[in-house]
């Protein structure tokens, strides 16, 4: 008892007396309201299920909240400190400190400004972390607050996945996701702020692994069978004659019988592999798991695998574009084209638009202005009847031009066309020829399979008009 009378008298009445300012109160309800919403989250995230899921909230939780309540505590004896002082310096340091006593008025109103400060606080903090946490759940967080990710942004909106948050696929769950993302993220700022970042930004090991992202919300042996591909092409002759090629894919994925077949059958074994570049696109090594847990090496030089971390193969070995996936030039043409602009009634348009795209620009607004002078001058002094005629579908053409370039290209990004590889197919890019080349041989000489069958049937190649399309009415 007679310590406790002690320590009242020796610190706690010092402590109230000496606290009772506004800068140590102001303190008290930093402190007291960010404990609060502290907890709440703790709470929410231990009993409750609808906290976001966005593991930027760790920034929140584990940094800013903790950083607020250790910025009130020490706020708390700063004010303490210049109260003794001023106090001291005017000789009004009382010999017995007062009582705790609630029926004090000066004590009683400090307690009233240190609840009411908290409760203003607890509202402003909460808000503000809320607001905060629901801004860090849109993608315009991740594609519009750097602009050195403007390409990637861009292209992130004519993707399938424009509506699936970037954190759902570049953030893997858990702590280690968490920490891995972070550190990266730091590092990425520091770039920015330096303008030390690498032009062009490519993917590397940037993207976790598809069975902590993509398979969330893909099953990766959806029966989905074969699906019916038609591309078509325009030539560089005068008319731009339009073919068309039809390719039948044989995705695959397990039946009801639980078969695997098809491109993701074929490789639903456990494989790996070791890269020389940071980007995957020289594979020299391979390793295959069999049914009966053999394991299969082929190598293209016939050596072992070389330096290098063992990656396994999964879904963004192949589908390494999801969600910004850049075009080449002959593919986006092609496709507007097809839509109808530019128009087929323009003499060479395909022949002069590829000229135009794969020319050289130094920034976007140049390229802009060179794409639609260049086809109004080739227009009107090649073909001035044309020119004449059908003005309103050259200004078309140009916008269409002149917007494809913008889609794909960046040039202060060093973006150009062909930078960034799709591995889907091997027309463009190596992609399937990464592996299945022919070159890569196991020690008994079996080699990985080269039969197209495997993957796909060629229905018809650069036909005007395909039977099969015909038959089925699709021309």
């Amino acid at each position: 008892m007679a310590n406790l009378e002690e320590f009242k008298k020796n610190w706690l009445r010092p402590f109230l007396f000496y606290g009772n300012n506004p800068l140590s109160l102001i303190g008290g309800a930093l402190t007291s309201a960010s404990a609060l919403v502290l907890i709440g989250f703790w709470v929410i995230d231990v009993f409750g299920h609808g906290g976001s899921e966005n593991p930027y909230l760790g920034i929140i939780i584990d940094l800013c909240l903790p950083g607020l309540f250790i910025l009130g505590l020490l706020v708390i004896p700063v004010g303490i400190w210049f109260r003794r002082r001023r106090l001291q310096a005017a000789g009004q340091i009382p010999s017995v400190f007062p009582e705790i006593d609630f029926r004090d008025p000066v004590f009683r109103h400090g307690i009233e400004y240190v609840m009411i400060a908290t409760f203003i606080n607890f509202v402003i903090v909460g808000t503000a972390t809320y607001r905060g946490v629901a801004f860090m759940d849109t993608p315009s967080f991740c594609g519009q607050s750097c602009h050195v990710m403007r390409p990637e942004w861009t292209q992130y909106h004519v993707s399938s996945h424009a509506d699936v948050p970037c954190t759902a696929c570049h953030i893997a769950p858990g702590l280690s996701g968490f920490v891995h993302a972070k550190v990266n993220g730091t590092k990425q700022m520091a770039m920015v702020v330096f303008r030390d970042y690498s032009r062009p930004i490519m993917t590397g090991d940037k993207i976790p692994a598809a069975n902590l992202t993509c398979l969330n919300c893909h099953n990766q042996y959806a029966p989905i069978g074969d699906k019916l591909l038609v591309e078509t092409h325009f030539g560089d002759d005068q008319n731009s004659s339009m073919t068309r090629t039809v390719v039948l894919m044989h995705v695959g994925g397990r039946d009801g019988f639980g078969h695997l077949s098809g491109i993701h059958g074929a490789h639903s074994a456990h494989i790996e592999y070791v890269s020389t570049d940071d980007n995957r696109q020289t594979i020299p090594w391979v390793a295959k798991t069999n049914d009966d847990g053999s394991v299969t090496e082929f190598s293209s030089d016939g050596k072992g695998p070389p330096a290098g971390p063992r990656h396994v193969m999964d879904c963004i070995d192949c589908h390494n574009r999801a969600a910004h996936s850049f075009a080449t030039a002959d593919q986006a043409l092609n496709k507007d084209m097809a839509a109808g602009s530019p128009s087929l009634s323009l003499p060479f348009i395909h022949k002069e638009g590829m000229a135009l795209l794969k020319a050289d620009y130094p920034s976007a607004e140049d390229a802009n202005t060179a794409i639609t002078a260049g086809l109004d001058n080739y227009y009107s002094t090649q073909f001035p009847a044309v020119w004449n005629a059908q003005r309103a579908q050259i200004d078309q053409a140009a916008k269409t031009l002149a917007t494809i370039y913008n889609k794909n290209i960046f040039p202060f990004m060093k973006v150009t066309w062909n930078t960034h590889p799709n591995n889907i197919g091997h027309n463009d890019y190596p992609g399937c020829f990464r592996c299945h080349d022919g070159s890569h041989n196991s020690k008994a000489g079996k080699s990985i399979t080269m039969d197209c069958a495997t993957c796909h049937n060629l229905v018809a190649v650069d036909e005007a008009k395909p039977k099969l399309l015909t038959d089925l009415g699709l021309q």
